[in-house]
């Protein structure tokens, strides 16, 4: 080798200018309200030649100009701050960033993980801002946890014989758990365990905790599905006091009660629910009336006849606000005794109900309604499966009226659609699993006509009693009440949901009335139906959509189309109903209205709690996936790209809808550039495209239980 190729190797690499400036933004940011001359910059970020001081003289003049730093007197610079402090919540994202979503709205602070401080996903914290450095987004650092989202964490314990720790999912805590021998409560090495933090001192790397309750060993379906709730802080079991006190109450129904209530139990009345329900919360009668009108009942468990304010049962049902359906159970939101028993309206037994009872013609079109208490006996529990036959033969128990019921229904259903409403109806993953949790095999599950008879009445009943009290008339002014709401879509978010249909060969309407934008929605979904790429643009059309949350504001039901929408019809799963039978029942007797500000906090709990109810479950899904998976190793299978991101490509697999990821690290013969503008990724030397609904064959390589993650290989 030549000698000078030999001296210019072992020549030391140049600082360059913009590494300095990190260097010295970073130093200055250790301590950000210190003043700093060039000679103690230079010292604590150990520059060591002529040039390399120089050049710190011209970054520092550069930085200063830029308004980055402030020359507080000649030659002692310290940090600018961009406008002082701003509050608002820890976001730690999956790729393992975490920033801060400011209480304001403004725009998300980066937060590297040595400056947050001890703060973990979803604190509320106060956040130093640094001065924003030129072509990046803001940067900050954590000051002060206002409030901790949660105390105690599910992991794995690794005990030894002199320590133990509990081993965290990253994405929740970067830190594992320590935790004395004296505090372990008989958990062993490898089990899962629930741990509250009851110590963290700044200076420690590892918060010190104490455990809770021991979970059991991995892989054991109990455990995993008990770690799934306790990891979005829901219950897996119920306090044995609420318990005691539902079985302290009477079955008994006086003749009283009965004299209080309009009596249907003369009125052909039936349940439709699915086939391994226990909680029938509703029920349907039908008859026809001397005037050719059809009476049509919605007949709704009346869970507050027996739930008392302020007693116990109430306080816990408040506090879980919804029933969690997991793939393998339902954690009830009431006591078994309650949802099952007494409130559940089974064929044959005496219930009492809160009812809205329609006068309705041959068109659809109701003429009168009635809502108020009542007491049925319900004849016969359908399956939707058995309703469904009935509907497709014409022959079975009730058949009239189921079938003129389902003829209403679709009338309904047309109405609903002609002023606006979206249908979103997307395809549900089930599992067969057996009796100790393991999923033997996967099937969908399809809204048919049964389920949609259902909903229609359903609807009929909840956007009345909304109505109801939401719009009494001319000169009333109305009360307080809860509503369920559905916004209108964010502009921006649609106009890049059309952006990007349009790689696919679709359009959509983003502007205009909003039949005409929702007509343009339900065309886009009925065009899609069977396509590769179905449930890629259904999942991405959803999440464009706004949340429907509950609020004593109401804005309408955008997604229904209508101006008027409350949830009424499911007392025995969801807290709002129960808070709607109780305010109804209020009005129906005193004309006094509640606070608003105590009911919409309620109704922000109940909100909040639907969707950690949501996370729950699809964790549970993600789970059997994998579990289903597990022993599928290597067997080639044909899919469509659901997800790109800068660390993989998701794809989600025909047969089954199971999703698994394709490591980046894995895609060795190119080197991939992620374009997060056209969601896909594109090789630098050869140019190959991986893009959203993509067909691919991939290979299963792994199934990581303990992550809940699917490895593919590309074949």
């Amino acid at each position: 080798m030549p000698k000078d190729k030999r001296n210019k190797q072992r020549k030391p690499q140049r600082l360059k200018k913009g590494a300095l400036v990190n260097m010295v933004l970073e130093a200055m940011r250790t301590a950000p309200h210190k003043t700093y001359n060039y000679k103690q910059l230079s010292a604590q970020i150990g520059l060591q030649t002529p040039p390399e001081r120089q050049m710190l003289v011209q970054v520092l003049d550069d930085l200063h100009f830029q308004e980055m730093i402030q020359e507080v007197e000649p030659g002692k610079y310290k940090l600018n701050m961009r406008g002082g402090y701003v509050e608002g919540v820890i976001d730690r994202q999956s790729n393992g960033k975490s920033f801060l979503l400011p209480d304001d709205g403004g725009e998300p602070v980066f937060i590297a993980d040595r400056r947050l401080r001890q703060a973990m996903n979803r604190d509320k914290v106060k956040v130093f801002l640094y001065a924003v450095r030129p072509g990046a987004g803001p940067e900050g650092e954590v000051v002060e946890i206002i409030k901790r989202e949660r105390e105690t964490f599910v992991g794995v314990l690794q005990v030894s014989r002199n320590y133990a720790f509990l081993r965290v999912d990253n994405r929740i805590l970067t830190n594992d758990i320590f935790i004395p021998l004296d505090k372990l409560k008989g958990g062993k090495d490898g089990q899962k365990a629930i741990v509250k933090i009851i110590e963290w001192r700044p200076e420690d790397r590892n918060p010190i905790g104490e455990i809770v309750d021991v979970l059991g060993d991995v892989g054991n379906n109990n455990t995993e599905m008990h770690a799934i709730l306790a990891e979005f802080g829901l219950p897996y079991r119920y306090p044995k006091e609420v318990e005691d006190a539902a079985d302290q109450i009477s079955d008994d129904i006086t003749a009283e009660e009965i004299a209080r209530r309009v009596d249907m139990r003369g009125v052909p009345t039936f349940t439709i629910d699915p086939r391994d329900a226990k909680d029938f919360d509703d029920a349907l009668s039908m008859r026809k009336l001397p005037d050719g009108l059809w009476e049509v009942g919605v007949h709704i468990a009346d869970v507050t006849h027996y739930v008392k304010q302020d007693s116990i049962i109430e306080e816990e049902a408040e506090k879980r606000a919804t029933s969690v359906y997991l793939v393998d159970r339902t954690i009830p939101m009431l006591p078994e005794r309650l949802s099952n028993q007494l409130c559940s309206l089974r064929p044959n037994e005496e219930k009492l109900c809160f009812s809205a009872i329609f006068q309705i013609d041959d068109f659809a079109d109701v003429k009168h309604y009635e809502i108020c208490r009542t007491v049925i006996c319900s004849d016969r529990r359908f399956t939707y499966e058995e309703a469904q036959n009935i509907i497709e033969t014409g022959e079975g128990d009730l058949k009239e009226e189921i079938l003129e019921l389902d003829k209403l229904a679709k009338i309904f259903r047309a109405q609903r659609f002609a002023k606006g409403a979206i249908a979103f109806e997307r395809t549900e993953v089930r599992f067969e699993i057996d009796d100790k949790g393991k999923p033997l095999s996967v099937y969908f599950k399809e809204a048919k006509d049964s389920n949609k008879l259902i909903e229609e009445f359903m609807l009929l009943a909840n956007r009345t009693v909304a109505t109801h009290i939401g719009h009494p008339g001319k000169g009333k002014k109305a009360k307080v009440f809860v509503y369920r709401i559905h916004d209108v879509p964010n502009p921006d978010k649609l106009q890049v949901f059309s952006d990007f249909i349009r790689k696919f060969g679709y359009k959509l309407k983003t502007t205009g009335k909003q039949t005409e934008v929702s007509a343009s929605i339900n065309h886009l979904l009925d065009e899609v139906q069977g396509k590769k790429e179905q449930d890629l643009i259904e999942t991405i059309a959803v999440r464009s959509m706004a949340k429907a949350i509950y609020s004593t504001t109401n804005i309408g039901h955008y997604g229904l189309a209508f101006d008027f929408y409350t949830h009424f019809t499911s007392p025995i799963r969801r807290y709002p109903d129960m808070m709607v039978h109780r305010l109804l029942e209020k009005y129906l007797v005193d004309g006094s209205s509640v606070r608003a500000d105590v009911y919409e906090e309620k109704c922000e709990h109940s909100s909040n709690m639907e969707q950690l109810a949501a996370s729950a479950e699809r964790a549970s899904i993600k789970y059997k996936q994998v579990e289903y998976m597990s022993d599928k190793l290597g067997i080639i299978y044909d899919g469509v790209i659901s997800g790109i991101t800068e660390w993989g490509i998701y794809v989600e697999l025909n047969e089954n809808k199971c999703e698994g990821m394709i490591p980046i690290r894995d895609l060795d013969d190119d080197y991939y550039v992620f374009d997060d503008k056209n969601y896909c990724l594109i090789g630098r030397q050869k140019h190959k495209k991986f893009q959203l609904g993509d067909e691919i064959t991939v290979k299963v390589a792994k199934a990581n239980l303990e992550k809940k993650q699917l490895d593919f290989v590309l074949v």
